[in-house]
């Protein structure tokens, strides 16, 4: 049996995207055992497509299909696990449940379906169930019962109440609410006499109304206005006919004639009308029914009529025109703005009438038309850099702090950075006033990154000149060879600039100095050598003469034709015969030992030769004596008279008078730094001081010194421009505050500019005021209250039929007129003070016209002052007036007292702290420059500064009052340190050491130890060694000439063997050789022999063969001739002599030829040039980082290794391609930069013990390199002056008051009550007096609608009524599990029955309760939520019984407070893996549990709380050790050091044993006199304890 099988879809195919690709599957026919066989033998009818059309996904259609999600459905529960089973009754934590919601493809355009496939291609499907949680039902959740109330009657049967109220409102289908009230009977005992079944029930007021037969609110008909003014003006000129008055008494008169005009309520904002109301007063029964009023007995009726104001509402007018849009240009960009509109008031609301409406209208506008300018946009400006200053980047130790004179290289430039106004169209538009476009304006209207206000720069440090030593004198020359008529002749020395200084050769000392002296010449023959002796007329031996080889020099040292000077004569000489003495040539002539002469100083020169053979006994020329070995001759005999030209310092540069060119003053437009626009100065001119010295003397006449050298005294030079200072326009006024804050009298609004240019060079001076400031003259409107008028009564044709009415007398009503004013008493529109005032004060109050027979009293006066507190007593009194004070029942002091005294206040003060103490805080100094910016660590951020803590005043009642009382200026300070920074503190640098070597590249050293480690966020070390020492190496190169080996003549001869006959054979000759120091002028000082190379030390003896008479004598070697390069071994050097005596016949001379071959690193060297390291960056001695230069030397090195003189290798023309200097940065160490503080922000509390404020700062620029770090302190804060906070709140209500009768419609009555608090949320406050509040404007918790009486109702005996609504319930969310719901928050109130009759139970109302929800952003800015799980049980009350689930079951267990399973003390809690409390085990004392008894893995203590929570992991029981290793204190105890100390040896011992027993035996040692051996000990191990 087959069937067909199929395979997936494959990708739909398609050339071009949309519904027209294509898509193939596999189709196969398959046994049913799993096999593939043969098409045919499945049924051919049903066989799937294997191809169908399909949509092709392309990635544009991205922007064409998104999934679209449907909404959550509802949560179901999921079924039980097992199948089938019964869902138990009890929700103990909510129950877990599943919501599904619909995902499908579609077209975003229309919302049409389209394939699912198309959306997956992009993105997988979204899930489409997800878990949920079912809250529980929740039953309604009541309070306990009160206690039972008194019994309804005093005798006779009665009820007794009691209530409870909501706390949770029933939700999720919990049960519903029981009943809140509990009734029960009582009889306290029979009535005696007859019950009192009737009581007199008060009716609520009516509406007011007029008088049905008066059209006025007066009693007397009133004129119309018009008719009052015309008899008003008649009746004025009445009065004057009767007689003149004088301009005072007229303009007195005038004056109360306005006042008098104000309060009268003439405008039509008030239109004030007087009505009357009345109420109905019945007799009902007890069980409620209505009877005749005769059948209650009452002495009196109440009234049954009342004054009142007649109801007006609110009226207004339409709509004002719009106002100018606020946006005032044009820019999409820019938010749009506003326009508004108004209406007045023309009816205020009087009576209760309807309040006026919004008066104020807005809506968003943006400008209309073409003359509309474009919105400014803003930028970020800056003014020209500061000053480089070098001076910030010194350390503490540094010695140029001192002197700051000459510091160069790296610095420090600030800068200033202000907002103005930047687009283009803006200043095009503005042409007219360019002065705007550049003026500062709030920096906050300028976004984006603030350009920096401080950058790094460089000063070059001056180069200063360098020169080399002097050279050697010249030949004595005319001044100036070209004319040699004036016969005076110098000799010249000179001396070159080495290192250019930065002024110019100006700098320098002299370059040339001159000496006077005779028979000058331009021209000289110079003697190179003479040449070999040739004896006269043909003779081999005795007189001859030697031909000197010379060439012309001019003074210069140039060869020249010498035309005038006289050729060198040819010098005699002798060759020597042999029989004659042989001498040696003489030696070079020494140093000049004087550089000039003097008296007492001559310069000498000396040259010496020696006895090479001596002469035969007879015939030969005899040698000389030893005087004649040495010749001695004068040299430099010219006078110690030197003369040179000194310069002094170049002037400044001053206007030349004969160029044209004015100097033009730079503006800020023309100041460009280069290019072709550079402003170009006039050409001045400097000149300078030349005069003639002469050495050791001083100034001398010109004529001495010659005038060829002479430098120049005066030279060109370009003026510096004139740079005028430049300044912004000021900024505009900075805007004044448009509401007022408590206790600020005055606001100032101030102004500044900015100064982007400084002056230089003569320009004009900066202005000095830069900040302006001025009062702000704000607009402020307050209330004016005028005279109350007359008290109107009722209408007597309407109360005189009530009972015991007087006509002209009773209780009535006032008003009077209120008007707005401007600070200045200037009447304005009523509109200002309703929209920026206070409320508005009353318009009327009751008032009362005392009857024939009342009583009438003044006011009570003010209370008589005290003398001092808690001192005497205090009086304030009032009088009758008129009748009464002859009326005996007036006159009686206990109805109606006239005086009243009490005790003078006992005002005592305390003052307390409060608070924490406040962060240590330095005095504010004055600012070193307008960038506000500070430097870490400098003067003004450590010190001495003060911390502050709040100072409380309290009096005797222990209210908080002003801390002025305590005469206490609000602050205990306390004097505090900041302490300083302190750098890293090395010691200076020492001399640098002698370089490493003599000749050649070495290196020398110099170092710094460290004093003192930072501390306090000073400057960090640089990196240093082991001891503490931070080191400096450069590469040096000693000139290999500079010290050099002088050997004075061999002395004679001594003969060891010696042949008295002939003093000849062999000998011995002596020297001196020793190290000197090299010179222009030759070898000078002798110095320590280890300078000079070792290797080239001459010879101090030699041993030879002093030659015989007649014997051929010859000269001295000659050097060895240079090996041929490369050295290969195979090339040969020699060397020769020549006979200086030729011997007899028969005899020979030895041959005076030496050759040996040239062997590398012999007698044969390559020479290559070697280049050293760069040399660490240096600075000039004045800068402390920035550019310096790195140098490099160049060494020639020979193929053996050693350093050799640079000729060396310059003489073979090797390559120089190295670069010897170059240039290079030292980072500097800047300072972290912190900006100044800011000013300290508003209190965070207006009042109150916890008040704050607060100032911060910010990075201006972090630290870098070696810098001082930023510190961690960016923000400071300290407290706020403690304050009282006065408030207004109500008193509680008083009972419903019904006058003259028992129950009905009456009033009750609360108070505005001024309290005092400290602003904490659980203290209520106290009451103080209500002239504190004063300055407050009359709200209630934010409530401006103040409302202190109020209508209520007097239940009468027998009634059934509703209670008050209790107080709002906590706030509570729906918790699930223990977590919030996504539900509103709910609060409920109810509010129960009360029942006075048994029988009137029945007519009971219903009882009542209602909730109101919170959203939970609500909740977490206001109140608490907490989460309320289900009804209380009806088993366990709150407080009876603890609230653990499951509940506390186990022996020795009981429930905590957090409602946790905790065992007694002495026990301890056996967890499960699931949390759950299993058992209590009892604590062992000192019993280690054996293993195996998982219950009794119990290890504590019996100190340990049981309530503490545990933290074991599930599934293990919770573990406790008894020996606690930490005591009480936190630290370890004794015993617990002598168990490391048991330990740690125990270890050493044990490794002890492993390393002996590991240990390799030694190899067994022969002794001398011993042949035996020592057999190794080892030490085996066995793994015995006991060992």
């Amino acid at each position: 049996f087959s069937l067909w099988s199929i395979g997936p879809w494959g990708r739909c195919m398609g050339s071009e995207c949309g519904p027209g690709g294509s898509q193939s599957r596999a189709v196969w026919c398959a046994h049913v055992e799993g096999w593939t066989t043969l098409p045919t033998n499945c049924l051919q009818s049903v066989r799937p497509a294997n191809q169908q059309s399909c949509f092709r996904v392309c990635d544009w259609h991205r922007e064409l299909y998104d999934w679209r999600l449907g909404d959550w459905n509802r949560c179901a529960p999921v079924a039980p696990r097992g199948g089938g089973g019964v869902r138990s009754g009890a929700c103990p934590r909510g129950e877990e449940g599943i919501q599904t919601r619909e995902v499908s493809c579609v077209l975003k355009a229309d919302g049409s379906p389209a394939d699912d496939a198309i959306c997956e291609y992009f993105e997988p499907r979204p899930r489409l169930e997800q878990a949920c949680l079912i809250p529980c039902p929740r039953d309604c959740v009541v309070s306990r019962f009160s206690p039972w109330t008194a019994c309804s009657k005093t005798c006779g049967l009665g009820l007794q109440n009691r209530i409870r109220s909501v706390l949770a409102p029933p939700i999720f289908g919990g049960q519903a609410c029981p009943n809140l009230t509990e009734f029960r009977t009582c009889a306290p005992r029979p009535c005696e006499g007859r019950e009192m079944l009737f009581n007199l029930r008060v009716g609520g007021w009516g509406e007011c109304g007029l008088p049905p037969s008066l059209p006025e609110a007066s009693e007397a008909p009133s004129l119309p206005p018009a008719q009052r003014v015309a008899r008003q003006a008649r009746r004025r000129k009445s009065k004057e006919r009767k007689g003149a008055k004088d301009p005072e008494t007229h303009e007195l008169i005038k004056s109360k004639r306005n006042r008098n005009r104000l309060n009268r309520q003439e405008s039509n904002l008030w239109s004030i009308e007087v009505g009357y109301r009345a109420r109905q007063v019945v007799c009902v029964h007890r069980n409620g029914s209505t009877v005749p009023l005769s059948q209650c007995p009452h002495w009196s009726l109440p009234d049954m009529h009342q004054s009142c104001l007649m109801r007006k509402d609110c009226a207004i007018n339409e709509w004002g025109q719009w106002g100018p849009c606020s946006k005032t240009c044009a820019d999409p960009s820019v938010p749009m703005g506003t326009r508004i509109r108004t209406r007045q008031v023309q009816q205020l609301p009087v009576g209760g009438g309807a309040e006026c409406p919004q008066l104020e209208d807005s809506q968003p506008c943006e400008p209309l038309g073409d003359s509309v300018p474009p919105c400014a946009t803003y930028t970020w400006r800056t003014t020209e850099w500061g000053e480089c200053r070098v001076d910030t980047l010194l350390s503490q130790q540094d010695r140029r702090r001192g002197n700051q004179t000459g510091l160069c290289g790296g610095g420090l430039q600030t800068r200033e950075v202000y907002c103005v106004q930047a687009n283009a169209e803006l200043l095009s538009y503005l042409s007219n006033n360019q002065d705007k476009a550049g003026r500062p304006v709030d920096s906050k209207l300028c976004v984006g990154s603030v350009p920096s206000t401080s950058q790094l720069c460089h000063i070059s440090c001056p180069i200063e000149c360098e020169v080399s030593p002097w050279g050697a004198w010249g030949p004595c020359t005319f001044e100036n060879c070209n004319d040699q008529s004036v016969k005076k002749g110098f000799k010249f020395r000179r001396r070159k600039i080495t290192n250019y200084p930065t002024g110019g050769e100006g700098d320098c000392p002299h370059l040339v100095e001159a000496i006077p002296c005779e028979e000058p010449s331009c021209f000289d023959w110079q003697l190179l050598k003479l040449g070999q002796c040739v004896p006269d007329e043909d003779m081999d031996c005795g007189p001859g003469t030697q031909l000197p080889q010379a060439r012309c020099l001019n003074s210069d040292g140039e060869s020249q034709l010498c035309a005038d000077a006289v050729f060198p004569p040819s010098v005699p000489c002798v060759v020597p015969c042999p029989k004659d003495c042989v001498l040696s040539p003489w030696t070079p002539w020494s140093t000049c030992s004087q550089t000039c002469s003097s008296k007492t100083a001559e310069g000498k020169q000396m040259r010496t030769r020696a006895i090479l053979a001596y002469n035969a006994g007879e015939g030969g020329t005899i040698c000389p004596n030893t005087s004649a070995l040495q010749e001695m001759r004068n040299c430099n005999e010219h006078a110690c008279i030197v003369y040179h030209w000194q310069t002094g310092p170049w002037g400044p540069c001053t206007e030349d008078t004969s160029v044209t060119t004015l100097n033009s003053t730079t503006t800020g437009s023309k100041i460009t730094p280069s290019g072709p626009d550079k402003p170009s100065c006039a050409m001045g001119m400097q000149t300078r001081k030349v005069i003639c010295v002469k050495v050791n003397v001083g100034q001398v006449p010109p004529k001495k010194c010659p005038d060829g050298p002479r430098p120049a005294s005066v030279r060109p030079c370009v003026l510096p421009c004139k740079k005028d200072c430049i300044v912004t326009p000021f900024s505009e006024w900075m805007a004044c505050p448009t509401s007022c804050e408590p206790g600020i009298t005055s606001h100032k609004q101030s102004r500044f500019r900015v100064i982007i240019q400084k002056p230089a060079n003569g320009g004009l001076d900066c202005p000095e005021v830069l900040y302006e400031e001025k009062d702000c003259h704000a607009v402020l409107f307050r209330w004016k209250t005028h005279k109350w008028r007359r008290c109107q009564l009722v209408p007597w044709s309407i109360r005189q039929q009530s009972m015991g009415a007087q006509e002209g007398c009773g209780a009535g009503l006032q008003t009077r007129a209120v008007s707005c004013r401007q600070l200045d008493g200037s009447v304005t529109d009523i509109g200002q003070c309703l929209k920026f005032a206070s409320s508005m004060p009353a318009i009327n109050q009751p008032c009362q016209l005392p009857c024939r027979d009342d009583c009438q009293l003044t006011n009570w006066s003010k209370f008589s002052p005290c003398t001092a507190d808690c001192v005497g007593v205090r009086t304030r009194r009032r009088a009758l007036v008129g009748k009464s004070k002859k009326r005996d029942k007036c006159k009686n002091s206990q109805m109606y007292p006239l005086s009243e005294t009490q005790y003078c206040p006992c005002n005592k003060y305390n003052a307390q702290p409060v608070g924490n103490w406040s962060d240590c805080i330095l005095p504010d100094g004055r600012l070193e420059s307008a960038l506000a910016m500070r430097v870490q660590g400098d003067g003004r951020e450590c010190g001495q500064g003060y911390r502050y803590q709040a100072m409380a005043c309290y009096d005797q009642d222990n209210r908080l009052v002003e801390t002025s009382r305590c005469n206490s200026h609000g602050y205990i300070e306390e004097a505090c340190i900041i302490p300083c920074p302190s750098d890293c503190k090395l010691s200076e640098w020492s001399n640098w050491s002698r370089c490493s070597k003599s000749c050649g590249s070495g290196v020398k050293v110099r170092s710094k130890w460290l004093r003192e480690k930072p501390y306090n966020g000073g400057r960090p070390c640089p990196k240093l060694d082991h001891i503490n020492q931070v080191y400096e190496v450069v590469p040096c190169v000693s000139d290999c000439s500079q010290y050099v080996w002088v050997a004075e003549p061999w002395s004679m001869w001594k003969v060891s063997n010696v042949d008295l006959k002939e003093n000849c054979g062999e000998g011995v000759q002596t020297r001196k050789v020793r190290c000197m120091l090299n010179t222009v002028d030759g070898p000078t000082d002798a110095v320590e022999d280890y300078l000079c190379d070792p290797e080239e030390m001459p010879a101090g003896t030699r041993e030879s063969r002093l030659p015989c008479p007649e014997d051929c004598v010859l000269s001295d070697w000659s050097p060895w001739t240079p090996c041929e390069l490369p050295c290969s071994g195979r090339g040969d050097r020699q060397r020769t002599a020549y006979a200086l005596r030729l011997p007899k016949e028969g005899r020979e001379c030895p041959k005076s030829m030496e050759t040996e071959p040239c062997l590398l690193n012999r007698n044969c060297y390559h020479y290559s040039y070697n280049i050293t390291d760069w040399s660490t960056c240096q600075l000039s001695a004045n800068a402390v980082c920035g550019i310096g230069r790195k140098t490099r030397m160049l060494d020639c090195v020979r193929s053996d290794g050693k350093s050799v003189d640079l000729k060396f290798c310059e003489e073979l023309g090797l390559e120089r391609k190295w670069q010897m200097n170059a240039s290079c940065t030292v980072e500097c160490p800047v300072n972290c930069q912190l900006s100044e503080w800011s000013a300290w922000t508003e209190c965070s509390q207006t009042c109150g013990l916890e008040g704050r404020m607060s100032r911060r700062r910010s990075v201006v620029q972090a630290s870098r390199g070696d810098g001082r770090p930023c510190p961690a302190q960016m923000e400071q804060w300290k407290p706020c002056p403690v304050r009282p906070c006065y408030r207004w709140n109500y008193s509680q209500w008083s009972e419903c008051r019904v006058e003259d009768v028992v129950c009905g419609e009456g009033r009750r009555f609360r108070n505005l009550s001024c309290f005092v608090s400290d602003g904490s949320r659980d203290v209520p406050g106290s009451l103080v007096e209500e002239e504190l509040c004063a300055g407050l404007e009359a709200a209630v918790d934010g409530d401006k609608n103040i409302i202190l009486e109020e209508a209520c109702t007097l239940p009468c005996p027998g009634d059934c009524y509703l209670m008050e609504w209790s107080d709002w319930s906590p706030c509570q969310s729906v918790c699930v599990k223990g977590q919030r719901l996504d539900f509103s928050a709910v609060q409920v109130r109810s509010r129960a029955v009360v029942a006075q009759e048994p029988e009137n139970i029945a007519q009971c109302p219903e009882q009542e309760w209602h909730f109101r929800t919170w959203s939970l952003f609500l909740i977490a800015y206001f109140m608490p939520a907490f989460c309320a799980i289900g009804g209380c049980p009806p088993t366990s009350l709150p407080g009876v019984e603890g609230s653990c689930d499951p509940p506390c079951d186990k022996p020795r267990s009981f429930c905590s407070e957090e409602s946790l399973c905790m065992c007694e003390e002495g026990y301890t809690e056996v967890v499960s893996p699931e949390g759950l409390l299993e058992q209590c085990a009892e604590i062992p004392v000192l019993e280690i549990p054996t293993a195996g008894d998982r219950n009794a893995d119990v290890k504590t203590s019996r100190a340990v709380d049981p309530t503490a929570p545990t933290t074991e992991q599930p599934g293990r029981p919770g573990r406790t050790w008894y020996l606690q290793p930490f005591g009480p204190d936190g630290k370890l105890k004794t015993w617990v050091y002598g168990v490391a100390a048991g330990v740690f040896v125990l270890l050493v011992f044990i490794v002890s044993m492993i390393y002996l027993a590991c240990k390799k035996p030694k190899k067994p040692q022969r002794r001398q006199n011993n042949n035996n051996r020592l057999k190794p000990l080892t030490l085996a191990y066995d793994g015995d304890a006991d060992m």
